[in-house]
C-alpha cells in the first residue's frame, strides 16, 4: 500500500507507534538503519536525517561526510517481531547532500533510474526472486557455530527437515509485511532453505530482498539459530543462489510470452543484451571470493548459455505463460547489492532491445556432463572476483550507468578483499572470517 506523508503521520499516531527506523543500504548491499522518535518524522520528511556518510562504505570522505536520509512514505511497513505494543515500523530512504540533490552512491536511485529508462521506452519491468540460505545452530552464548541445523535433502520433510516451522515463521512474518511468499521448501544442502516470492515491480522488489533477509535474520536468532546467506558456506554442498526471474510488459502484455511473436522478439533481444553484458556486471552479481567457488555444480552456472527449462543454463526460460512468463537468470548470489544487480541486468536488457541484438541459439545440453568439445565455443563466466574486477574496470557499459566515483570505491573494496583471501594460507578461513557473520 502506498502512503503519503500525512497519512504516515496519522498512521503513527493511531497505532503506537514509538520508533522509526530509517533504513538504507551501503554500495555493498549491506542494510544500515537510523532508529528516531515519532516527534522526529515529519522533520525527517521535510528536512532529512543526517547521518556521518564517511563511516559507510563507498560512500563519502571524512572531510564531506554529511548526507541526509528522507523516508520514502510508500515503504512504510511494522515490524511484526519488533513489540506490539510501543510498535517500530521501518523506512526505505531517498539519500541526499545537505542541498537535497541526490547522492550519487544511492544505489537504490540507480535502479529507479533504469526504471525511468525502462518506461520511455515503453516498458514496465517486473521481478520476482528466488533465494537460498543456511540455517545453523549457535553456541550456548548464541554464537554462530559452522554446524548446520539438520541433514535434510531436497524437498524433504520432517522429521529429517528441521527448518519447516522457522520457514513456516518466516513466511508469516514476511506475509504480515506485505510480501507474498509463493512456496518454501528444504534445499539439497543440510540445513538449506529456499524462499521464493511473488513478483513485483524492480524497486519493490529489490527493496523486499533487503527485508527478506533481515527477516530471515531476525526470525532465524529469536528460533536460536543463525541463517547465512554466504553462497558456498560448505565446499562440497550446494551453494545458495539468487535466481532473477524477470518478466517486461509493454501495453500490458507480457513480451516474454511467446504466443505473440511480435512482442516476443523484444524478449529476445533482451535476453540476448543480458548474455552479452553478463561478463561485465558479474563483479556486481557476484561481488565476493566466495560467490565462484558454486559456479558449475549444483545446478549453478558457469557459461555464458541460455535453454528452455534446462537448470545448467545461465539463463533459463521456464515453463509458464500468461503473466507468469519470464526469463530467469541463475549466476547471481545472494551477497549482491539488489538496487546495482537489477539496474544494471535491466540496463543490459533494454540495451539489446535498443540495438536489436539477435538471441544465439539454445544450448539444449547438460552444462554439467558436457564434453569439451561441446563447451569449446561458449564462453564462461569470469572464474574468480579478480577477473570479474578486472573486466568490471574495463567496461564503458558499467561507466555509462555508474558513476565513476562510485565504481572506483566500489572497485577499491573489492580489490582488497581479493588481496587478503589471495595471499591468505588458509583460504576457507579468510572467507568465513569476511564473510560468514556480513553476508
Amino acid at each position: 500500500m502506498t502512503y503519503s506523508m500525512k497519512e504516515v503521520l496519522q498512521f503513527v499516531k493511531e497505532n503506537d507507534v514509538k520508533f522509526i527506523r530509517l533504513a538504507f543500504c551501503d554500495i555493498l548491499g549491506v542494510q544500515k538503519n537510523i532508529s528516531i522518535m515519532p516527534d522526529e518524522l515529519e522533520r525527517a520528511f521535510e528536512s532529512g536525517i543526517s547521518f556521518d556518510a564517511s563511516a559507510i562504505s563507498g560512500f563519502m570522505n571524512v572531510e564531506k561526510s554529511d548526507l541526509f536520509l528522507y523516508p520514502d512514505p510508500s515503504t512504510l511497513n511494522i515490524l511484526p517481531w519488533r513489540p506490539q505494543q510501543g510498535r517500530v515500523i521501518r523506512f526505505f530512504c531517498d539519500i541526499k547532500h545537505p542541498d537535497k540533490k541526490d547522492f550519487e552512491g544511492d544505489t537504490r536511485n540507480i535502479l529507479k533510474q533504469a526504471i525511468k529508462r525502462a518506461e520511455k521506452m515503453g516498458y514496465e519491468c517486473k521481478i520476482g526472486s528466488e533465494c537460498e540460505f543456511y540455517l545453523f545452530e549457535t553456541d550456548e552464548k548464541g554464537n554462530p557455530t559452522d554446524i548446520p541445523y539438520d541433514n535434510g535433502g531436497y524437498l524433504d520433510i520432517a522429521p529429517l527437515d528441521k527448518c519447516e516451522n522457522v520457514r513456516r515463521e518466516i513466511c508469516l512474518t514476511l506475509e504480515q509485511m506485505g510480501i507474498r511468499p509463493e512456496s518454501s521448501h528444504h534445499e539439497q544442502g543440510p540445513g538449506q532453505n529456499e524462499i521464493d516470492f511473488k513478483y513485483s515491480d524492480a524497486l519493490t522488489a529489490a527493496d523486499n530482498f533487503l527485508t527478506f533477509k533481515s527477516v530471515v535474520k531476525s526470525i532465524s536468532s529469536i528460533n536460536g539459530l543463525y541463517a547465512s546467506f554466504m553462497p558456498k558456506p560448505f565446499a562440497d554442498k550446494s551453494g545458495s543462489g539468487l535466481h532473477i526471474n524477470i518478466s517486461l510488459f509493454k501495453n500490458n502484455f507480457n513480451i516474454f510470452n511467446s504466443n505473440n511473436s511480435d512482442y516476443y522478439s523484444y524478449a529476445k533481444s533482451f535476453i540476448a543484451g543480458v548474455l552479452d553484458k553478463i561478463s561485465e556486471i558479474t563483479g556486481f552479481c557476484n561481488p565476493i571470493t566466495n560467490s565462484y567457488s558454486r559456479f558449475g555444480s549444483f545446478e549453478a552456472p558457469k557459461y555464458i548459455s541460455w535453454s528452455h527449462q534446462n537448470r545448467s543454463q545461465l539463463i533459463r526460460i521456464p515453463a509458464a505463460t500468461g503473466e507468469y512468463a519470464r526469463m530467469e537468470l541463475r549466476s547471481p548470489d545472494p551477497s549482491c547489492n539488489p538496487y546495482l544487480t537489477f539496474a544494471l541486468i535491466l540496463h543490459a536488457g533494454l540495451d539489446g532491445i535498443e540495438k536489436k541484438l539477435e538471441l544465439s541459439d539454445p544450448i539444449d545440453i547438460n552444462m554439467y556432463k558436457a564434453n569439451m568439445f561441446e563447451l569449446k565455443n561458449i564462453k564462461a563466466l569470469p572464474d574468480n572476483l579478480k577477473q570479474a574486477l578486472d573486466i568490471l574496470s574495463q567496461s564503458d557499459f558499467v561507466k555509462s550507468i555508474l558513476p565513476e566515483e562510485i565504481i572506483a570505491k566500489y572497485l577499491e573494496i573489492k580489490y582488497k578483499e581479493w588481496n587478503l583471501y589471495s595471499q591468505a594460507k588458509d583460504k576457507a578461513a579468510i572467507e568465513k572470517q569476511m564473510y560468514f557473520y556480513t553476508v
